[in-house]
């Protein structure tokens, strides 16, 4: 399974959604059948509160359904002063605005720009399990009870970074607030504080950690010293740890096998580099994206193709047998810069990239292969604003906008809408397809779309 999830049954790969752009790490679950139509009122196998705040995808294992999320308490820190928590509700009552993480609209909030009250109440940062088939929260764990030191963009949350699961355990990153293991029953298995963070503009952190073959790799770039880190599955010690000339970015790294070397393909804001998941080792690296790199790289054949979308537009499909330094070179296969997506991540789906240009409703679509434009820049009818990531299943593409709209349109080389279907929600966490299911985690709710 290139960039699949390792010692994973073929069987229970199509039943599991183990990370936000599933089993393959390409938004696509080919077999599933999940409906095209739905609303408030119908096709809602269930509906559910979720406490809490986060952007978070929903992961899918079994029978169960695993978010993470942070729910503010009542508990303020010890020698908080009334101004603080009144600036903190002020810089919280802000419009929302667009983010380098998984939300927004709009205009930045006075918020939005980084450098406003830090919270002054401690979060309870927890996973909770949800049974699949009828919504009845099974548990609930908190791993940390904390006051977040930066107060983050107005559109991010404090827990924007998505569980995964190998096969064995469940991993959550809370950055900051450390990295944790967890079995399926909710017991921590070990932890690991890797320290404080200093985002950009104090916007507030959001990448995922990435798993294959008993290593978890967790990405670190921000205003102080970068770095990845390897830790062991089982045991959450340290393998490896590489430096990094990199600012803060927001992209969950690719772990993919190619010639029997498994390669962690993370973007920067610098360059898209590959490291050697045994020891860390730079294999190649390339240079040439766009600003705050959020996207996840993704896979296709032979290549791993990397996105950014602010400030600049960059599409790069990169060899994987490649070395060295790649930086304006012919040894790139091919390259875009008319459009490209800025918060959410490309789906790829039978050698066909879909994505957005930047966090607007207008669609492109390119062949994987070639970089040829297959769907031109295309306006989505009704939706002005995206966050989620697309995902497809059945020959269809669903696509939601931050207002809860979803278009399901088909797969191909034409833009031929299916359906347009709306929930009563803010929806910036991207969906999770298993069977006959779609999971949608609204602003306060999880949705099961059956």
């Amino acid at each position: 399974m290139p960039g699949g999830i390792a010692g994973a049954a073929e069987s229970d790969v199509k039943e599991t959604w183990p990370r936000w752009r599933g089993p393959e790490a390409n938004g696509a679950q080919p077999e599933a059948r999940p409906p095209v139509q739905w609303s408030e009122s119908e096709n809602v196998r269930w509906k559910v509160e979720v406490p809490g705040q986060g952007s978070s995808t929903p992961i899918v294992v079994g029978d169960r359904v695993f978010v993470s999320t942070a729910v503010k308490t009542d508990r303020v820190k010890e020698g908080a002063s009334e101004a603080e928590s009144t600036a903190e509700q002020d810089d919280q009552s802000q419009p929302a605005g667009d983010r380098p993480g998984r939300g927004g609209r709009g205009r930045f909030g006075r918020r939005g720009f980084g450098g406003g009250a830090p919270p002054t109440n401690f979060f309870a940062f927890m996973v909770v399990a949800f049974d699949r088939q009828s919504g009845k929260e099974v548990w609930r764990k908190t791993l940390t009870e904390e006051v977040p030191h930066e107060p983050g963009h107005n559109t991010n949350t404090f827990a924007s970074s998505s569980p995964v699961y190998d096969g064995q355990r469940l991993y959550v990153s809370f950055g900051s607030r450390g990295v944790y293991a967890l079995d399926l029953d909710g017991n921590v298995l070990w932890q690991k504080d890797l320290g404080k963070m200093q985002t950009r503009a104090q916007f507030g952190e959001g990448s995922s950690p990435a798993v294959h073959d008993g290593t978890v790799v967790v990405p670190w770039d921000h205003e102080g010293e970068s770095f990845i880190v390897a830790l062991g599955a089982a045991d959450g010690q340290e393998r490896w740890r590489q430096s990094r000339d990199e600012p803060t970015t927001w992209a969950t790294p690719l772990i993919t096998e190619f010639q029997g070397r498994t390669q962690v393909i993370t973007n920067g804001d610098n360059r898209v580099r590959s490291y050697d998941l045994a020891d860390g080792s730079l294999i190649w690296e390339c240079g040439g994206q766009a600003s705050n790199p959020i996207p996840s790289p993704i896979r296709y054949k032979d290549n791993v193709i990397v996105m950014t979308g602010y400030r600049g537009y960059a599409i790069y499909s990169i060899p994987l047998d490649s070395k060295g330094d790649l930086t304006d070179t012919d040894q790139v296969s091919w390259v875009e810069t008319d459009a490209a997506p800025y918060v959410s991540s490309p789906l790829l789906y039978d050698g066909q990239l879909y994505f957005v240009k930047s966090n607007n409703g207008i669609l492109v679509s390119r062949s994987a292969e070639t970089g040829e434009l297959l769907i031109d820049q295309t306006r989505l009818p009704g939706i002005s604003s995206v966050y989620a990531s697309p995902v497809a299943a059945g020959d269809h593409i669903y696509l939601t906008g931050r207002d809860g709209t979803t278009l399901v349109f088909k797969h191909g080389k034409t833009f031929e809408l299916v359906a347009t279907n709306r929930l009563d929600e803010e929806i910036d966490a991207s969906a999770a397809i298993v069977g006959k299911q779609i999971f949608f985690r609204g602003k306060e709710h999880l949705y099961c779309i059956e």
